[in-house]
């Protein structure tokens, strides 16, 4: 029922929202606004595919002169969308080799099988990842162990207990989770914070080092990663009572049954290890040679290439990857950050974003309540937009609004541009959220449900770190 209302919401929304609503709003504002509005009753309910969904703004946009269609298709296929296509590339490697599943019982022999510890043991290493690789990057190679695990673990004939669905949330959830707030931690983990260091640098001049950064990032990083862990396991979803078919000595002996590393596994490993090596020395590497302008998508593309393109037994001409293992690739994804990226590039053209920020700066408040209506609008419109674009577009808003109200700019710019990376609530909020529903194991309501809680968490955290601790480092 709920899908049948929300397919005729959506559009209700927008004919009301765009022929009814000027409040002072050019139409053109009014009209994208409108289509936000549809899209998320959309999302929500699900009435139709996401993907679908992420479609609209190429029919909406050009037919009410927001922007032409090459402008909104351009944005389908932008640098950040190939980022994703890279990642999926590598991780259907994993799974075709088996190498996932050799990493998933490694990981679990390791951590043990107690369903928390498993839990804390993929919170840790998806966020350890992310630190240094894209949180695209570390979820998608995560995502096959982490279905692996379940379904290795949960032996229940294709029906699952309560707890066992709690299991398998958490996992899913915690893996997404901890890829966002991993990322946090370090100035290469996520690319808002890339973006936040190149405005200070080419506008004010300012320069903020990989320690410092890690001195703020990381203790925020690990409190983020240890409520999360509370939230899902202890609050949200608790796994009492759940009993695992498989004992530590029955993943011994499944370790022991894959035999030594095959050379396929092997050829993948090294491709991988290339890609991460190039990904964490990025910066240094264009540092020492300018010319050759690395970018983590030029970077996941060619990763992408290499394991099409070099043959894992040369004489034979045999490769890791034929092109049709794509039909396996969730290209559905990829439309959904298209579209993201439209409407983030639709707010931005008709002024929308700035006229916000504008209306915060201009209403006569005090500091502590503005830089807290900031962090907080920051957070949930990154729920809709993509972080990324909303960064760029706001952050020069914000350093204007820091130096309005005689505030030093890192202590306004740094929490609020982590606050693009805490977005917990929606599949299309992040990469690692839209790629852990694209599992199946998640749906928008469950999501929704757990991350609105640890948003408002996350809020009161950066709030407090604006307060106390970055005037202690800066």
């Amino acid at each position: 029922m709920g899908k049948q209302v929300g397919l005729f919401l959506g559009p209700t929304f927008f004919i009301l929202l765009h022929f009814f609503a000027h409040h002072g709003l050019s139409s053109q504002a009014i009209t994208v606004i409108a289509l936000a509005v549809w899209m998320v009753t959309w999302w929500i309910t699900e009435a139709v595919s996401i993907s679908v969904t992420a479609l609209l703004p190429l029919v909406i946009f050009p037919l009410f002169d927001i922007m032409s269609m090459n402008v909104v298709g351009a944005n389908y296929g932008s640098s950040i969308v190939f980022l994703f296509f890279g990642g999926f590339v590598l991780a259907l490697a994993l799974e075709k080799v088996n190498l996932h599943k050799r990493i998933a019982l490694t990981i679990i022999h390791k951590t043990g099988t107690t369903p928390n510890r498993v839990i804390l043991g993929f919170m840790l290493a998806t966020a350890f990842m992310s630190m240094w690789i894209s949180n695209t990057a570390s979820t998608v190679v995560m995502l096959p162990i982490a279905l692996s695990v379940i379904h290795l673990l949960v032996q229940s004939d294709g029906v699952f207990t309560k707890e066992e669905r709690h299991f398998s949330l958490s996992v899913m959830l915690g893996i997404a989770f901890s890829a966002n707030a991993g990322g946090i931690a370090t100035v290469i983990g996520t690319p808002p914070n890339s973006v936040l260091i190149g405005l200070l640098e080419n506008e004010y001049n300012m320069e903020i080092s990989f320690l410092k950064w890690m001195i703020i990032g990381l203790p925020f990083s690990a409190t983020m990663i240890g409520i999360i862990y509370f939230v899902l396991t202890r609050w949200m979803f608790p796994n009492k009572g759940i009993k695992f078919a498989s004992s530590n000595a029955l993943i011994s002996q499944k370790l022991a049954d894959l035999g030594p590393t095959s050379p396929q596994e092997k050829h993948v490993l090294r491709i991988f290890a290339v890609t991460v090596f190039l990904w964490v020395f990025r910066t240094l590497i264009n540092s020492f040679f300018p010319s050759l302008g690395l970018s983590d998508t030029m970077i996941s593309v060619g990763c992408a290439i290499a394991l099409f393109s070099i043959p894992h037994q040369f004489k034979q001409g045999i490769f890791i990857l034929k092109w049709e293992d794509t039909s396996r690739l969730a290209w559905g994804i990829l439309i959904l950050f298209g579209g993201g990226l439209a409407l983030a590039k639709g707010m931005s053209t008709t002024g929308i974003v700035s006229l916000i920020t504008d209306g915060i700066a201009n209403a006569n408040l005090n500091v502590l309540l503005t830089v807290s209506l900031l962090i907080l609008l920051m957070l949930f419109m990154t729920e809709l937009m993509s972080n990324v674009a909303l960064v760029a577009v706001l952050a020069p808003v914000v350093a204007g609004i820091a130096i309005g109200l005689e505030i030093p700019l890192l202590y306004l710019l740094i929490p609020v541009t982590m606050a693009s990376s805490c977005a917990f609530m929606l599949p299309m909020a992040t990469p690692p959220n839209a790629i852990v529903f694209a599992s199946g194991y998640v749906k928008v309501a469950q999501m929704a449900r757990v991350g609105i809680f640890i948003n408002l968490i996350a809020v009161v955290l950066l709030i407090l770190m604006y307060r106390f601790v970055i005037p202690l480092v800066f």
